[in-house]
């Protein structure tokens, strides 16, 4: 093997080190509807390794020269293509062509949560994402109404997949070791992802809502110029944290149609 790679920190980098883990979180994929895996920030391929071993196509994006040169030495795999590009500046449509992908990875702490609502623009390809987040990100975007971490990326996420927190990973199996626990999820698009609302209305209305968590809906969402009538409807009552994701939905159907 080449030269050790050296984690960068304003890349957000912390090299997992533990072989069970990353074996572990190539396993999260099902591979069930798709035959193409995009690795987000590969490092020094401990997770691609794992990739690159089952019956599928890789690329590994990386924006760090260094890890690129890495792994191009050590990995001359024909189920694998490396990628020097940033993922949330790149045009998604050159990966795959039109197929359905995955998406997978020891995601960057720093730009994770960007990482998700750009999957959700793209969800159309993407039926499964996995991977590994700073724990308490993980967890708010699994996380149920009526807990003080539901939040936005809660929402939004679950409008279109089904989240579920699969297992805590320990400061300790990095280099460098973060201050935090990691926690890796899954996310599997639901069967049926067309929403009965208006799409960009709903992110509107989420937004909006939880920009100002403590203030019932009434106060929150102000600026939708709500009816007389509508603001009598109980839901109005409560503060956002307390709507499941397909009140949300339901209370974007009511905007919907009381601004008609």
């Amino acid at each position: 093997m080449g030269k050790e790679v050296r984690a960068k920190k304003h890349l957000g980098q912390h090299f997992l080190k533990d072989e069970t883990i990353a074996e572990k979180i190539g396993d999260t994929l099902s591979l069930e509807g798709y035959k193409n895996v995009l690795e987000i920030g590969p490092g020094m391929g401990v997770l691609t390794k794992y990739l690159i071993k089952k019956n599928i196509e890789v690329i590994a994006m990386d924006l760090d020269t260094e890890s690129i040169a890495y792994l191009e030495e050590n990995y001359p795999d024909k189920n694998l293509k490396i990628l020097e590009a940033d993922f949330l500046k790149y045009d998604i449509s050159q990966l795959f062509g039109e197929e359905q992908f995955a998406i997978t990875g020891n995601f960057p702490y720093n730009i994770s949560t960007q990482i998700v609502f750009k999957l959700l623009d793209w969800k159309e390809q993407i039926p499964e994402f996995t991977g590994m987040f700073q724990k308490e990100v993980a967890e708010r975007i699994c996380e149920k109404e009526g807990s003080k971490a539901y939040g936005i990326l809660s929402v939004l996420a679950q409008a279109f997949y089904d989240a579920e927190y699969l297992f805590t990973v320990p400061p300790s199996v990095f280099n460098p070791p973060p201050k935090v626990d990691s926690g890796v999820l899954r996310l599997r698009r639901k069967e049926n992802y067309t929403l009965p609302c208006d799409e960009k209305m709903l992110y509107k209305v989420v937004k909006t809502a939880f920009q100002q968590r403590r203030k019932t809906l009434r106060n929150s969402l102000k600026s939708f110029n709500l009816s007389d009538k509508i603001k009598e409807d109980a839901i109005f009552g409560k503060r956002p944290e307390q709507l499941s994701v397909t009140q949300f939905i339901a209370l974007t159907q009511k905007l919907e149609t009381d601004a008609i």
